[in-house]
């Protein structure tokens, strides 16, 4: 049986009368990618409040990989929430934070003993872990890369590659960072093969440590292992790989963020595990919660110390309903079966997406790891000229209007990424994917391009 299941237009009545009342009542600048709004949900399907039910391969951008609401995630919240909501870890302990940073510190991609200090949100874990970095080092400078995302605090948004949709009119922006170019692969110089081309932006890397900062003043290269707002761009290993020779060599430390490529997304526990490189310090959220919002710095313990007695810390950090949540996520996840169900998933969607580019020359590359995917679409395969984002977003409303909930993404936002929860079956894939093919087909004739 198919999940979609349409009573009205989307978005329906109900829907515009509740997305009338945000817009009246927030502010312009508030994100909003859509004008569903959503009365329940269970795994991967949304039911909004007209009663449609609608398939999500969003997942709360990247916060779902166990789905919506699984059963036994809702009851350890609920059973939390009957014992105590909130205590403030700061002033007294409760039990599942140090469940839960015991879990991670057991789990981390870390070499040697681990600790955990938790967060509210991906940008708060990644500032936090730049602090620590630059406590243990004593130098002020953060090496990020072109197409990252960060977050919006003021230091994030600095680390942040993307200008006009995250930073435009926020400056001054923070100091001490410092910003080198990524080698994604699908926009490598024609003159150049994959391994020269890496071996170019190793170059480029070697010698921004001479030309932009020394090493000495370096506390943190801050990288993702896949690029989430980027457009999902997989780190070539042997780039990963210099880094963490780099990191090595010179005493900086290595920090993974791993707030959108971490926990199953890719097919991994943790994006790195693919590459057999073990990072200083790895940050993680979204789908740690499984929609409740808590993040996650997990580090070497020397290097975690390293930060005075209540340089660390926020009122709602460890609350213990998300702390309930997130061990039962965690443990969902970091199971054999979870996470090879994940690559199942990826390769049913990647073989759908091939087929799709196969019959459309607009669709310039289809890349990701595991069944973390993207597809990009250009105006011409040869110059890669990146078709406008109102394109994508004519696309993203024709899958809507079907009943599939899909986001864009992509340092030109020219792409499409499939987020989905990792428990999807097989017949949903199917339906999601039909849906796609349509709305790409009907929507990328050259002549429509803007």
């Amino acid at each position: 049986m198919p999940t979609i299941k349409l009573v009205t237009e989307i978005p329906g009545p109900k829907s515009r009368e509740i997305i009338a009342r945000r817009e009246a009542a927030s502010p312009r600048g508030a994100a909003k990618l859509t004008n569903i709004a959503v009365e329940s949900a269970t795994g991967a399907a949304v039911k909004d409040v007209d009663g449609n039910i609608l398939l999500d391969f969003a997942g709360g951008i990247g916060m779902l990989a166990v789905g919506h609401c699984p059963p036994n995630l809702v009851e350890a919240v609920k059973a939390q929430a009957e014992k105590l909501i909130h205590n403030c870890a700061i002033v007294t302990t409760a039990e599942p934070m140090v469940e839960l940073i015991e879990l991670l510190n057991d789990i981390a991609p870390i070499e040697g003993p681990a600790k955990t200090v938790l967060m509210n949100s991906g940008a708060e874990a990644v500032e936090t872990a730049v602090n620590i970095a630059r406590s243990y080092t004593g130098r002020p400078g953060v090496i990020v890369f072109e197409g990252a995302y960060h977050g919006r605090t003021n230091l994030t948004l600095t680390m942040t590659s993307k200008y006009a949709l995250f930073k435009k009119g926020f400056a001054p922006f923070a100091p001490e960072v410092y910003r080198l170019p990524f080698p994604n692969l699908y926009r490598k110089p024609d003159s150049l093969n994959e391994e020269e081309f890496i071996d170019y932006a190793i170059s480029q890397l070697e010698n921004a440590m001479i030309a932009q900062v020394d090493p000495s003043a370096v506390a943190a290269i801050v990288i993702e292992p896949v690029q989430g707002e980027g457009g999902f761009v997989v780190t070539p290993e042997r780039f990963l790989r210099r880094i963490r020779e780099l990191c090595s060599e010179h005493g900086m430390v290595m920090i993974a963020d791993e707030i959108q490529c971490g926990m199953g997304r890719t097919g991994e526990l943790f994006a790195v595990n693919h590459y057999g490189i073990k990072p200083d310090i790895v940050t993680s959220a979204k789908s740690l919660g499984a929609g409740l919002p808590i993040s996650a710095v997990i580090g070497k313990a020397e290097i975690m110390d390293a930060p005075h007695p209540g340089g660390l810390g926020g009122t709602y950090s460890g609350s213990p309903i998300a702390c309930a949540g997130a061990i039962e996520a965690v443990k969902m996840i970091n199971t054999p079966v979870f996470l090879q169900r994940a690559r199942e998933i990826g390769e049913r969607f990647r073989k759908h997406l091939l087929a799709i580019k196969a019959d459309n020359d607009l669709i310039g590359d289809v890349r990701g790891l595991g069944p973390m995917l993207v597809i990009e679409f250009v105006k011409d395969p040869k110059t890669k000229a990146p078709v406008s984002a109102q394109d994508v977003v004519a696309i993203t409303t024709a899958a809507l209007q079907k009943g599939l909930i899909i986001l864009r993404s992509g340092l030109y936002s020219n792409c499409i990424r499939l987020l989905p929860p990792l428990t999807l079956s097989d017949e949903q894939i199917d339906e999601g994917m039909e849906i796609l093919a349509d709305a790409i087909k009907s929507n990328t004739k050259q002549e429509a391009l803007a």
